[in-house]
């Protein structure tokens, strides 16, 4: 029986996976009028702008992502770029029409004025290094207007020929968020930015600081940015010349022709966009066929819609707006896009707002938050198939590393380091001192190892954070007699719950649990390497005579050693409830009654949140195994803290929150945190039949899905490195590999194992009980 049924299966999991159709544009019928609400991102990883497709005048406002103030003592700020403004003499428009093709990295706007339909592609090359935007017609010499660059710190703009340039350096900004707060020995970087103009028909001159353009049959305008920052700290964070690199890649890009660096493009970002879907209903045709505005009013119904400013407690976004699938997997697909814009081999990683800003003073410095923002944009990006993408994140962790261990014995006398709130890319930070913070940041990189299996990344850039953070954790923790009376215990002295509550406690669940991940993760890490076991022994120890999580006197996970938690507090954090998400020390599988106090301090906080928080709490709740819980928090953060563009809101603007909602649509979808990999472990009613392709699970795993009426019908897993596959899944099953049986050997009631060999794909079927 169970042979008969493989190919007919295996016929419908492969037509299931093949994509759904499902829309993958974001399209307006207006041009933008605001940068945060309505303008659209385009990136490549470290160049990157923000397009309003507006008409007479284009505005493209783009960043790099390496421009910043400050230096090794202070955070400084990510800085605005400049703009590039494109003036048209159209008017009197008509079937205007702006989108951003998600699927293919490319933006468009369409329209028509005096009987002319006039079209604009644009796009941020990885390959080529250039910003490229086409403007084409279907009438010849249609084309009249001019071209202006401007620089957000006043460098003057040269207009020569068919250039426009611009060269500075930072170092009469070195303020933030007012001149006259300034720090010591500031790291000045030098930047260059330059157009390129390209016609076909008609004429082009340079005049009055612009470029103007009159009778072209099209044009095609290339834009490059860089500064001479390098992430080594014994360079002095700066080599090479920024005007003649974006001279050379701007020239380079200019004497190819547009089609072949659009295929390029496109071939490069589907290569990794195109690694994963997900498909759990479909929209009705009237309703997807809106503008993506019309279709969030749609779904937002009665809902307020998110504010323009900073909230931080907010009560639940209710609504009773239509039912779209589409645009919650839509929304999914947008935090990938959004990953591979601003976060590729080479640049920096995502900041507060990936690459993008508008701005010399930007909120909370459009810094590298490491008390929950920076983790959280990494938290799905290996689970959602674009392991590359984190590099960035491993590579300024360590290029920062020395900065905050001198930083550290300056302050602390303790070795290895520690981390402040804020963070710059020259290791300097700024607000408190948050202790748990730097730990945490290294559980998203040994979680990398955990996926990827790549001893030599976990050699050289995971183990030495790690071990760095061993010996601080060593100097760091002291021993108390234990508060239930029996012998004594290990606490980290004088800490703080972000970002809440007394600032100098013994105990605090924040940095107790992650004290415990991160002696555990380092122990681990020494083990695979076969490196420093005394120091592993002594890690071990240390973790086991930690103070543990507690109940408090209402069943809640404790957030301080002294049970004073409130059941009314409403505070965004969830520090305390790290062990859950993104940590594993509790787990309903593991430590039920951990859990349920978990489930009690999660209902007590309640479902209202700025955007980020309630992504945190999507994640939460799909951990705790409540898939509709999840669910509920997903449709309203749609509806309450996601902007028309659908970049979330804290308020304002932070990508955090989409980069958090991706991650817990993936943990409702698979889990592998918890020795071994569970499908669907908390697929909400909403999402009663679906499938996903190419998610990735920690052990080398990557696994396509497909459920029907919210029970698992049958999934295929493919082994990158021969590991065994360790299951849970609920009812028989059969796993098959070539059309041949796998023999596999059942570990408890729900779990099974089986050996699998490295590039081989696995198939396994649920067997339903006849209706």
């Amino acid at each position: 029986m169970r042979r008969s049924l493989f190919p007919m299966l295996l016929g419908m999991f492969s037509a299931a996976a093949a994509e759904s159709g499902a829309d993958r544009v974001l399209w307006y019928d207006e041009p933008a009028a605001s940068w945060q609400q309505q303008a659209l991102p385009l990136g490549n990883g470290s160049l990157g702008c923000m397009v309003f497709g507006g008409v007479p005048e284009e505005r493209i406002q783009f960043n790099e992502d390496s421009l910043w103030i400050g230096g090794e003592t202070n955070t400084g700020a990510y800085q605005a770029f400049g703009d590039v403004f494109i003036a048209f003499d159209h008017e009197e428009l008509s079937d205007y029409r702006r989108q951003l093709d998600i699927s293919r990295a490319i933006h468009r706007v369409h329209y028509t004025s005096k009987g002319v339909r006039y079209t604009r592609d644009g796009f941020v090359s990885a390959p080529a290094g250039v910003m490229i935007f086409r403007f084409t017609a279907d009438a010849p010499g249609a084309h009249s207007g001019h071209i202006r660059l401007t620089d957000a710190h006043d460098a003057t703009i040269v207009a020569e020929g068919n250039v426009l340039s611009a060269a500075g350096d930072t170092i009469r900004h070195q303020f933030y968020p007012k001149p006259g707060r300034t720090w010591e020995d500031p790291v000045v970087l030098k930047y260059a930015s330059r157009v390129l103009v390209r016609h076909e028909g008609g004429a082009i001159e340079a005049a009055d600081g612009a470029i103007r353009f009159k009778g072209c049959d099209s044009l095609t305008v290339f834009v490059g940015a860089a500064t001479d920052y390098v992430p080594h700290r014994d360079r002095g964070w700066t080599e090479g010349d920024p005007v003649e690199e974006v001279k050379q890649r701007v020239e380079s890009a200019a004497k190819r022709p547009f089609q072949e660096l659009l295929t390029e493009h496109v071939a490069d970002y589907r290569e990794l966009y195109g690694r994963m879907t997900v498909d759990w209903g479909t929209t009705a045709s009237d309703q997807l066929a809106l503008p993506t505005d019309e279709r969030m009013a749609a779904y937002r119904g009665d809902g307020p819609g998110p504010g323009e400013k900073t909230v931080y407690e907010a009560e639940a976004v209710g609504g009773t707006g239509k039912p779209d699938p589409d645009l919650e997997e839509l929304m999914y697909q947008y935090a990938r896009y959004l990953m591979i814009s601003c976060s590729r081999p080479g640049s920096l990683p995502s900041n507060l707002q990936g690459l993008w800003n508008d701005r010399n003073d930007p909120e909370w410095r459009c810094d590298y938050h490491s008390d929950v923002n920076l983790q959280m944009n990494y938290w799905f990006v290996d689970q959602a198939n674009l392991g590359e993408c984190f590099e960035p994140f491993a590579d300024w962790f360590h290029a920062i590393r020395e900065v905050r261990r001198e930083e550290t014995w300056e302050h602390f006398k303790k070795r290895g380091f520690a981390m402040r709130v804020e963070n710059g890319i020259f290791g300097g930070g700024s607000y408190r001192w948050s202790i748990g913070d730097a730990s945490w940041l290294a559980n998203n990189l040994w979680d990398h190892y955990r996926y990827t299996l790549d001893e030599d990344y976990l050699k050289a850039r995971a183990y030495p954070a790690l071990k760095d953070l061993f010996m601080f954790w060593e100097d760091h923790l002291v021993e108390i007699p234990s508060p239930d009376g029996e012998g004594t215990v290990l606490v980290s002295p004088d800490g703080w719950s972000p970002e809440h509550g007394p600032k100098s406690e013994d105990g605090v669940s924040f940095e107790q649990q992650l004290a415990w991940d991160l002696l555990s993760n380092f122990a681990e890490a020494s083990e695979i390497l076969g490196i420093d076991e005394e120091e592993r022994a002594k890690a071990i120890d240390m973790r086991d005579r930690l103070l543990g999580p507690r109940i408090g006197k209402w069943g809640q996970l404790q957030e301080w050693m002294v049970d004073r938690d409130d059941p009314e507090n409403r505070h965004r954090h969830l520090s305390h409830l790290i062990a859950v998400h993104p940590g594993c020390q509790i787990s309903p599988l593991t430590t039920p009654e951990l859990a349920e106090a978990a489930r009690v301090s999660m209902n007590a906080r309640g479902d209202g949140a700025t955007g980020w928080s309630k992504a945190w709490k999507i994640n939460m709740w799909a951990r705790l195994h409540d898939g509709d819980r999840a669910y509920k928090l997903l449709a309203e953060m749609l509806r309450g803290n996601v902007y028309d563009n659908l970049l979330c809101a804290h308020p304002p603007f932070q990508i955090d929150g989409n980069f958090g909602y991706a991650s817990g649509v993936g943990e409702m979808l698979v889990q592998s945190h918890m020795d071994g990999i569970h499908l669907l472990p908390a697929l909400p009613g909403e999402w009663s039949d679906g499938h996903a392709r190419g998610i990735r699970a920690r052990g080398g795993f990557e696994i396509d899905l497909r459920w029907k009426e919210n029970r698992l019908f049958h999934a295929t897993i493919r082994s990158d490195h021969g590991r065994d596959c360790v299951l849970r899944v609920a009812g028989p099953v059969s796993v098959f590999t070539g059309g041949d049986e796998v023999e596999f050997r059942e570990l408890e009631p729900g779990r099974i194992a089986f050996p699998t060999r490295a590039g081989s794909e696995y198939r396994v079927l649920l067997e339903r009980p006849e209706e």
